[in-house]
């Protein structure tokens, strides 16, 4: 049985738990496709959204109904269910989706997020009670990848182009550069990006009282690190009572409570049409990050992607993709989606090691030079030369 509100930090020591296995070279372009110019067989389902995770298998039997919310979270999202979605759960879920983009998205005029952004001398926001568990996990990511992970990071995405009108321009003051006049006193402009130069950080700069926010200044969140998968686990509290067995596919952002395993292609992300191995999903999250679906070119010797290191503030550059799981256990985890979210996000900044003393997972990381690794209960893993 799905447990959506019981929590438990895990049924075993996360700090234990050994490290990843060693590096392998993964495979280019496996002959394994992601897309098919036939109509799906019946022992498949794609789900084309924006994603790292691209192909699902055995699920036309024990998830036969599909329901669609294509616009939400820019992403799409996905209901595979057991029994049928009626219209009065369809409208549940859709108004707990607007209603928490309209609290969260900082590419909303009218969300407090923008109100934040927006407040010269900083104010009082009231965010929504189920944001709680969110501003929650955002503190232990901050405190488990000490300050990599940070929502205060949506200053420094603005700065490189990542604005709420998709300008993609970068700021002029985003990269230091030399006035080439040191030699009258002026030191080099240092830049503005990252905590390193003054940006505002979520430990320092933003007061928490419960779900209501307090800052002295303008300040620029960003939920994405975890948002999406958030947004998952409310919704799989609506629907749990409705249905034996679902799969919720946000973009790549995977919640299953399934009797049989789902079988899941991993996307290379040097490829989009090809994987790079596969995984098995049956009771727990999944999810994946990677830049290479949102880039937007390359300035200063840095190529702009979203996944950024809040401390300098400068996109990562030496992994390439993540992929990360986080089983219920017997009393369940919360929030499993919003974990495995975030620490997909987190594993280009930080090392497994040092997350597993804060959490419970299993995880695949892909690196710039296509070396990879996988800890050793992985539900998956690569394709190999």
């Amino acid at each position: 049985m799905y447990h959506p509100h019981t929590y438990t930090d895990s049924t075993r020591d996360a700090a234990s738990q050994v490290p990843l296995t060693t590096q392998i070279d993964v495979r280019r372009n496996a002959d394994v496709p992601l897309a098919s110019e036939k109509p799906p067989a019946p022992q498949a389902i794609y789900a084309q959204l924006t994603s790292t995770i691209v192909l699902m298998t055995g699920m036309s039997e024990q998830l036969p109904h599909l329901t669609a919310f294509p616009h939400a979270l820019g992403t799409g999202l996905l209901l595979h269910t057991s029994d049928p979605v009626d219209n009065d759960l369809h409208a549940r879920i859709g108004s707990l989706i607007d209603e928490y983009e309209s609290a969260l998205s900082r590419f909303r005029p009218d969300s407090p997020v923008s109100q934040m952004r927006m407040a010269e001398h900083g104010g009082t926001f009231d965010f929504p009670d189920q944001c709680a568990g969110l501003f929650d996990l955002y503190d232990r990511l901050f405190e488990a990848t000490e300050g990599a992970i940070d929502p205060c990071v949506g200053e420094d995405l603005i700065r490189l182009g990542y604005d709420a009108k998709y300008s993609f321009a970068v700021s002029p003051d985003a990269f230091g550069y030399d006035s080439g006049e040191s030699h009258t006193g002026n030191a080099p402009n240092p830049g503005r990006l990252g905590a390193i130069h003054g940006r505002p950080t979520w430990r320092n700069d933003v007061q928490r009282h419960g779900t209501t926010l307090v800052t002295y200044r303008p300040i620029a969140l960003d939920f994405g690190a975890c948002g999406k998968g958030y947004l998952v686990d409310l919704i799989a509290e609506i629907l749990a009572p409705h249905t034996d067995a679902f799969v919720i596919d946000a973009g790549g952002d995977l919640l299953a409570h399934t009797t049989e395993p789902v079988t899941i292609a991993l996307e290379d992300p040097a490829d989009p049409n090809r994987a790079v191995g596969t995984a098995a999903l049956s009771d727990g999250a999944f999810c994946a990050s990677s830049p290479s679906r949102r880039h937007w070119g390359e300035v200063a010797g840095h190529a702009l992607h979203h996944l950024l290191n809040a401390i300098d503030g400068l996109p990562v550059e030496d992994v390439a993709a993540t992929w990360v799981d986080v089983k219920q256990f017997d009393g369940g985890v919360s929030h499993p989606t919003a974990i495995a979210d975030g620490l997909a996000t987190a594993l280009f900044t930080t090392p497994a090691e040092r997350l597993r003393r804060y959490f419970a997972f299993d995880c695949a990381i892909l690196n710039a030079d296509r070396t990879a690794a996988r800890s050793p209960d992985f539900p998956g893993g690569f394709f190999t030369a």
